[in-house]
């Protein structure tokens, strides 16, 4: 059972990895003239304080991104997504003045973390397109402060419920993440439902589905039930750094799964896992695994 709401777990390891992933899918979208829609069904607060009282509880991001924040032998993919951090750690420009750029050599103070919601807007062209559904009131009006434009929806709704609705697309690429919190066993079981219906309506889109590896058989089946849902090739990473307690309880690492992934993201994610499994290690066998299924 995790702690609910993500603000005590930004910038965790979990969150590294998912947002690696999630950076490496981006850029691939965007790599592609044609524009795409980016659907988010738990896009939490878009952003968050890590000296906050949350955040601080636990300070799980110093076996996170702290771990990675001043080092200068990242691999590129790594780099690029501490890249992204570290810019959205610069200080917000001025009324009337452009953005602040992260100069070479450059940095900042590590005090923010940006969400998934974030990490898309940093690669969002002309022409893209965001929908967020954020349940929770506070983060979605914490959302709807940070993420206007008329090419971004913020919707204060079930996102499990909601997905169907956005399905196909138009324009008719998407990548959608579907990333909730787990703290109700019911969710891996809306996972399966919700991808299920999906990729019926809509078999071509990038999906990403982040799970949480804890005691649970659960989070233990759900890449293989997934395996049986993807019509046209999957990829699993799997990153394992941390031991459960004597109960049990914990989280030991993460997963995501994709469906449709980019041809890129196999040899992509060769090259790093095993210089991110041996940083973000909390214990000596930590371990990783990748497999897909090409289309």
């Amino acid at each position: 059972m995790l702690a609910y709401r993500h603000a005590f777990h930004a910038g965790n390891h979990a969150d590294v990895l998912k947002h690696l992933v999630l950076d490496q899918v981006l850029r691939y979208m965007t790599g592609k003239d044609k524009p795409f829609r980016y659907i988010d069904t738990h896009a939490g607060a878009g952003g968050y304080l890590l000296k906050g009282a949350q955040a601080q509880k636990k300070a799980e991001y110093r076996e996170g991104i702290n771990r990675l924040w001043s080092r200068p032998d990242l691999p590129p993919a790594v780099a690029d997504y501490v890249h992204l951090v570290q810019q959205f750690n610069l200080p917000a420009a001025e009324p009337g003045q452009p953005a602040p750029v992260l100069e070479k050599g450059m940095t900042p103070p590590l005090a923010l973390y940006p969400g998934s919601p974030s990490f898309a807007r940093m690669h969002m062209r002309p022409g893209d397109s965001m929908r967020l559904f954020e349940l929770h009131p506070s983060d979605a009006r914490t959302l709807a402060a940070h993420f206007g434009g008329r090419h971004v929806q913020i919707l204060n709704e079930d996102g499990f419920a909601g997905l169907k609705g956005q399905l196909p697309p138009n324009p008719r690429r998407a990548l959608v993440l579907i990333d909730p919190s787990y703290e109700l066993v019911g969710d891996y079981g809306k996972v399966i439902a919700t991808m299920r219906e999906a990729v019926a309506r809509y078999a071509e889109g990038v999906y990403v589905i982040w799970y949480p590896q804890i005691a649970r058989v659960e989070a233990a089946q759900l890449p293989k039930r997934l395996m049986a849902l993807a019509p046209k090739g999957w990829l699993h990473v799997r990153m394992t750094v941390a031991q459960t307690d004597a109960q049990g309880f914990g989280l030991a690492g993460s997963g995501l799964f994709v469906v449709n992934p980019p041809y890129t993201l196999h040899e992509t994610l060769q090259s790093v896992m095993p210089y991110l499994t041996e940083v973000l290690a909390q214990y000596d066998g930590a371990s990783y695994l990748i497999e897909e299924q090409p289309a």
